[in-house]
């Protein structure tokens, strides 16, 4: 995905909130071995695109004033009740460097799985997303959970995951990411029928 951005000369609380009132976001791109640098990005491209999972975990291309470079958006900060953006900051990416990043997990074959299919189970995603390292040219846009398998009583855990070549995740810990359960409701009423069962049997 490509972002346009303007250097911003002007800095200060004034000063942001001018470029607001015309319709820009503050914003600043650092690391990497150029000195960081504060920019301004259309709001309301930038508002819809931090809509799409991509923009938030795939690298960026960063056009500045016809240069463009590899960025990660690092953080942003939204009103706490107006639909506006506050500050955006990118961080400069070198494909030489590995990078540390979380991806989102997309959960697959919940429809097919014993859990759902044979027990009308719940499949809970425990996780949303992974910590991990990687080239930049190794970064996945998401890493798929598999729940194919999955009956109830069972998890998924990260060492149950594929994760793609050159990507590693960051903690050590084997870290529940879906588990499958039958709705408490059921559990009662197939008590309740395995009682009526036994009684109708004596």
């Amino acid at each position: 995905m490509k972002v346009i951005a303007f250097p911003r000369n002007e800095q200060g609380t004034g000063a942001s909130r001018r470029l607001r009132r015309a319709g820009q976001t503050p914003g600043i791109v650092y690391g990497g071995t150029a000195a960081p640098l504060n920019i301004a990005v259309d709001h309301n491209a930038l508002y819809h695109a931090l809509k799409k999972e991509t923009f938030h975990s795939s690298i960026l291309d960063l056009e500045i004033d016809g240069k463009v470079e590899q960025v990660l958006l690092r953080d942003f900060q939204v009103h706490a009740f107006k639909q506006l953006v506050l500050h955006v900051d990118f961080q400069r990416v070198d494909a030489s460097q590995k990078l540390h990043t979380k991806v989102p997990l997309h959960f697959v074959n919940a429809e097919i799985s014993p859990a759902v299919k044979l027990h009308a189970g719940i499949i809970s995603h425990v996780a949303a997303e992974l910590d991990v390292t990687c080239l930049p040219k190794n970064l996945p846009e998401f890493i798929e959970v598999d729940l194919a398998k999955l009956d109830v009583g069972q998890s998924i855990h990260l060492a149950d995951l594929k994760l793609p070549n050159g990507v590693t995740a960051v903690t050590q810990e084997n870290l529940t990411i879906a588990t499958a359960t039958v709705p408490a409701g059921q559990v009662a009423a197939e008590g309740e029928a395995a009682a009526g069962g036994a009684e109708e049997a004596k």
